[in-house]
């Protein structure tokens, strides 16, 4: 495990995240109460708080990709013997 492969996954799990976290509390004008402005879409979110969201991706992407190193570091899953055929 190098610093390339690393980053290609911890890029791959802040991406998959981030994906999952976007749409958690986004409502739309209509849901909150307020006035459309003309030409917006109808399912344009009042207060995204993407900056919010970007750093809870980060932190989950975190703990994640911790995980992901422990087992791949110590070989917890033992996929090394996998593909070597067991030698």
């Amino acid at each position: 495990m190098n610093w390339f492969n690393n980053s290609i996954a911890f890029v791959i799990i802040y991406m998959v995240v981030l994906f999952c976290v976007l749409p958690i509390g986004v409502k739309t004008a209509e849901e909150a109460g307020e006035a459309k402005l003309p030409g917006q879409a109808d399912s344009a979110p009042v207060n995204p708080r993407l900056g919010f969201k970007f750093l809870l991706a980060f932190a989950i992407s975190v703990v994640l990709f911790g995980i992901y190193y422990v087992v791949g570091y110590y070989d917890l899953l033992g996929l090394r013997d996998l593909f070597t055929g067991g030698a």
